[in-house]
């Protein structure tokens, strides 16, 4: 008989009398000593947080959590009043909306940070030396007519307050690394190429937080949709207080319009 095959992880095992995580006994050393927050950073990283790292990285998934009714929250609602039955539904719907216009500037921002660090020849001191990388970095995107990642935001044009406070946040715990210093830079210089101030926005300061963590970028969106889950949790729980999604429904439903065919040539 061929041996059974062994499949190793880290993460979560049981036995009949415990249950392990990340190499720790999860009744007596995780439950109500370690916060979802930290618990979330140590299962990606398999490597415990510390307090500096939980705040920054706490910091940005309360920025993400929920910015109204946005389509992740719409459709969150809608579908719950479709399919009451089906909670999960709901969440999924308001998840799989999570893309380059809603969640996904956050990994598009921290790997596009990163790849232009990677590419760099050598990696800037000082202020100077950061805006130069910058300017550069700007000068190149415009040239080849694409955006700046995180740059930008259709409410906040004034800037968005969710930045100036994750840059607080990240210096108070002496996590001001690369990637946020690269990004504050393309804030500051900017205007010399665009010909205009556009805000540095909260997805994509969360994206050069995270990288600077050392978060696998391959993840980054995942902690946002991270984030959002509570959001939308939030959003199902205020339909189930005071509902609107059958109103938006019917907005539309009442007042189509029918027209002609509209065929592509």
């Amino acid at each position: 008989m061929a041996d059974e095959p062994v499949y190793e992880t880290a993460l979560g095992a049981s036995s009949r009398d415990k249950i392990t995580l990340l190499g720790q006994d999860l009744a007596r050393d995780v439950m109500g000593e370690v916060g979802f927050g930290e618990l979330a950073f140590w299962l990606a990283t398999q490597r415990r947080p510390s307090k500096g790292e939980t705040r920054v990285f706490e910091a940005v998934l309360a920025a993400l959590a929920d910015h109204g009714f946005t389509p992740t929250a719409i459709v969150t609602r809608l579908t719950y009043l479709s399919a009451p039955d089906s909670v999960q539904g709901a969440l999924a719907a308001g998840l799989l909306g999570g893309g380059s216009r809603f969640l996904g500037v956050t990994e598009d921002c921290g790997r596009f940070l990163h790849d232009v660090l990677t590419q760099a020849e050598t990696r800037p001191t000082d202020e100077a030396g950061w805006d130069a990388l910058a300017l550069e970095t700007v000068e190149s995107m415009r040239a080849q007519r694409k955006f700046v990642p995180g740059l930008g935001h259709h409410v906040h044009k004034d800037g968005d307050p969710r930045t100036a406070r994750l840059f607080e946040i990240a210096a108070e715990e002496g996590l001001r690394g690369p990637h946020l210093e690269l990004f504050a830079a393309i804030g500051r210089v900017h205007p010399q190429v665009l010909g205009k101030t556009l805000p540095l926005n909260g997805a994509g300061v969360c994206g050069a937080a995270l990288a600077d963590l050392g978060l696998p970028l391959e993840l980054l969106r995942g902690f946002a949709l991270l984030a959002r889950t509570a959001g939308l949790i939030g959003q199902l729980a205020e339909e189930l207080r005071h509902p609107v999604a059958n109103d938006i429904f019917l907005s539309v439903d009442l007042n189509n319009r029918s027209v002609a065919p509209d065929p592509e040539v």
